[in-house]
C-alpha cells in the first residue's frame, strides 16, 4: 500500500463520523471535536482527493454518490478495525455470537443440534437470526451466515458445509394417483412458498409451464412449510436433506430435482474469526461430517 497517497487519518475519521451521524454537530460530538473542525476535515479530504464528496446545494449537507461510495468503504474498514481491537483486547468477548440463517435450515437442521454446542461451550452466548433475506455481514454485527446456493458471494469467504440439492415434493394424498410427467402437470395444484418469495412460480415458468406459474399459493414461514406439505396442503420446493426421512417413510414423494449443484455454505467476512465464531464453525464441520456419515449408512 502506498501510504503517502492516503488521505490524513483525521480527515477520514471525520468523514466516516459525518456519514454515520448525518450531522456535523453529532459527528463532532462523537469525535470530541467541534462541528467547525469536522467541516474543515471534510473540505481537506475533498481537496486531497480532488473531487467533491458532499452535496452542498440544499440547506442540509449531504453525501453525493462518490461520498456514499467512500463512506461504505470506510464503514467496512473502520468497523473491521474496531471489531478486531475489541476481540484482541477482550472487550468484545461478551458480545453474543450472531449467526444469520434461513428459517428452514434453522428449524430442520441447526436448532435440533444446538444443545450439543451449548453443552460443549456454555460460555458462548448465541444469537440465531432466521431470515429468508440475504443479510449483509458487517463488522461488529453478524459473525457468520449459513447460506444456500452455489457459493462465490462477492467480498466474502464461503466454505461448503453440506450438499443440499433442491427437489419438488408433494404428499401422496395431494397427488391422488395422478400421473406427473412434466412441471405443467402440477400447475393446477396449490403450492407452498416461503413468505416473501415466489420460488414456485419462477420454477414453473422456467420449466415450460404457463406464465404466472402456480395458480394457488400458500405462503408460510419457513419452519411451517414442511408440515404443511406433509398434510397434503400443497406442492413444495425444498432441500432434499430436510425431507429424506419423509421420502423414506412415504409421507412425501419426490417429483422433480430442481437443482443438484446447490450446497449450504458457512459464509464469513475475510480475515481472522473471533474465538467464539471459530468454535462454532469447527462444531458445524463436525456435525456436517456426522450427518453425511449417517446418510451414507
Amino acid at each position: 500500500m502506498d501510504w503517502l497517497t492516503m488521505p490524513p487519518l483525521a480527515a477520514l475519521r471525520a468523514f466516516a463520523a459525518f456519514a454515520e451521524t448525518g450531522n456535523l454537530a453529532r459527528a463532532g460530538a462523537s469525535l470530541n471535536i467541534s462541528h467547525a473542525a469536522v467541516s474543515q476535515h471534510l473540505r481537506a479530504l475533498e481537496r486531497h482527493m480532488g473531487l467533491p464528496l458532499m452535496d452542498r446545494s440544499g440547506r442540509a449537507l449531504r453525501l453525493n454518490a462518490q461520498g456514499r461510495q467512500l463512506a461504505d468503504s470506510l464503514a467496512l474498514g473502520f468497523g473491521t478495525i474496531a471489531a478486531t481491537v475489541q476481540d484482541l483486547s477482550g472487550r468484545g468477548a461478551d458480545r453474543p455470537l450472531h449467526v444469520s440463517v434461513t428459517p428452514s435450515f434453522a428449524g430442520y437442521w441447526l436448532l435440533p443440534r444446538l444443545a450439543v454446542f451449548s453443552q460443549a461451550h456454555p460460555d458462548i452466548s448465541l444469537r440465531v437470526d432466521p431470515s429468508p433475506q440475504l443479510i449483509d455481514l458487517t463488522p461488529g454485527g453478524i459473525d457468520l451466515a449459513l447460506r444456500h446456493g452455489a457459493g462465490g458471494w462477492p467480498g466474502l469467504h464461503s466454505e461448503v458445509l453440506l450438499p443440499a440439492p433442491l427437489i419438488v415434493v408433494a404428499a401422496p394424498t395431494l397427488l391422488q394417483g395422478r400421473r406427473i410427467d412434466s412441471p405443467a402437470d402440477l400447475i393446477d395444484l396449490p403450492w407452498i412458498e416461503e413468505l416473501g418469495t415466489n420460488e414456485a412460480s419462477t420454477w414453473l415458468e422456467t420449466h415450460g409451464a404457463a406464465p404466472g406459474g402456480a395458480r394457488r399459493r400458500i405462503q408460510l414461514p419457513g419452519n411451517l412449510m414442511l408440515e404443511s406439505a406433509r398434510q397434503g396442503q400443497g406442492v413444495l420446493i425444498t432441500v432434499r436433506l430436510f425431507v429424506e426421512p419423509d421420502l423414506a417413510a412415504g409421507r412425501l414423494v419426490e417429483l422433480f430435482e430442481m437443482r443438484h449443484d446447490a450446497y449450504y455454505h458457512v459464509v464469513t467476512r475475510p480475515g481472522v474469526l473471533r474465538p467464539a465464531a471459530r468454535a462454532f464453525v469447527a462444531w458445524l464441520r463436525r456435525e456436517a461430517r456426522a450427518a453425511s456419515s449417517l446418510a451414507a449408512g
